[in-house]
């Protein structure tokens, strides 16, 4: 009945109550129902962006702890400097029920295990680490994956994260990225998905996956410069003290890291070389001739020890060291073209663009402490 209460004992039928509290309770229900005639329902736009982190035993600390810290910190400079934005909840998932042990021994203690999801998230954040190969095998746990990415607006991975996402077939066709290590294996388990063992992080769609540890902060950084925008994620890369976020296509690792040591002495003593003398001519006929072999011989047996032909570890080394230098120093662009062997400022620009996406005049922007405030030639 309007503007009744009904009350009645258990058992019993009820029966309609027309007393003072009923009275005053009809009219608040009718105040409420005309404020929300003028307001109209609270958007779902208007409520925090949900970040579920998901966790399992075995996971890698960093990959869990470097995204949280970096929606944290948005949510902290939303809530300081009174930004007109929805902000983020960040919560973290388990797939057990209770506390868990990370690869490095922390325990964590998640909000809740997966059951208890109650709606699907903003953004889902699958972390990496040793135990992502148990983790694969609970099939439970990749169902539950499979559920919570079809309402997500996002789906993300970090480091070996990519492999959970891929068991549940969300990577299937993607280009997708995870932890140098790692890309080989996750390549030949699963086919029908392309992997690139060399940005930091990829989007392809709303499926973004990322490198190893670290670069899952950068990852976030991105999300939150996408979210918000650009001088939001350098505010809180500046908090966090990294300066600037890495471009996603920078390389995971260093040249020399990311081709195979060969197995012949010879070689090895001529990639000491290359690194310690870039200034000098490092054409592939030269460096046949100090390997003692023919042009054509070196180049084939360089390949096949080290992955990589000579010309693209020079240039490889090259950029590296040049990077380096940007970072670290005040010499002008073309100073460090002619020193690491690039001969001028344009043709260093030119390898910069193809391997890292930025020329060397942005990339210093991005990552040298004073942002980059030194004289550059008009082709860096």
């Amino acid at each position: 009945m309007r503007g009744g209460l009904q009350v009645g004992s258990r058992g019993e039928k009820c029966r309609p109550y027309h007393g003072p509290v009923a009275e005053i309770v009809g009219k608040l229900s009718l105040r409420t129902t005309a404020l929300a005639a003028i307001i109209g329902p609270v958007s779902e736009s208007d409520s925090p962006r949900e970040v579920l982190i998901l966790a399992y035993p075995g996971v890698q600390s960093l990959d869990v702890t470097g995204p949280l810290e970096v929606f944290h910190g948005a949510q902290q400079l939303i809530t300081y400097s009174a930004r007109k934005d929805r902000g983020y909840r960040v919560k973290l998932r388990s797939s057990t029920d209770g506390p868990l042990r990370t690869s490095s021994g922390l325990v964590i203690h998640p909000d809740a295990p997966p059951g208890q999801l109650q709606a699907s998230p903003d953004t889902l954040v699958i972390a990496g680490g040793p135990g992502a190969h148990d983790a694969c095998a609970d099939s439970a746990l990749i169902e539950w994956i499979k559920l919570a990415s079809r309402g997500a607006r996002r789906v993300t991975s970090v480091c070996t994260g990519a492999f959970l996402l891929a068991e549940a077939g969300l990577l299937d066709g993607r280009r997708v990225t995870t932890h140098w290590a790692a890309a080989a294996e996750l390549a030949r388990r699963y086919p029908a998905v392309r992997v690139e063992p060399e940005p930091i992080f990829l989007r392809d769609g709303n499926v973004w996956t990322s490198a190893g540890v670290t670069a899952g902060m950068d990852l976030a950084l991105a999300l939150v410069e996408e979210d918000i925008d650009r001088d939001a994620a350098l505010s809180i890369a500046r908090h966090l003290v990294l300066f600037l976020r890495r471009p996603g296509n920078q390389a995971q690792f260093s040249a020399t890291l990311a081709s195979q040591e060969p197995g012949r002495e010879a070689l090895r003593e001529l990639r000491r070389h290359i690194v310690e003398n870039l200034g000098d001519d490092l054409s592939v006929e030269v460096l046949a001739q100090r390997a003692c072999m023919s042009v054509r011989h070196f180049a084939r047996t360089f390949r096949v020890e080290t992955d990589v032909t000579p010309a693209r570890y020079v240039e490889n080394v090259r950029i590296e060291a040049a990077r380096r230098a940007l970072e670290d120093t005040a010499e002008p662009v073309a100073a460090i073209a002619r020193a690491c062997g690039f001969g001028t400022a344009e043709t260093m620009r030119r390898s910069f663009l193809r391997a890292l996406g930025v020329g060397p005049a942005e990339y210093r922007r991005r990552f040298h402490p004073a942002g980059g405030a030194h004289k550059t030639t008009a082709a860096a």
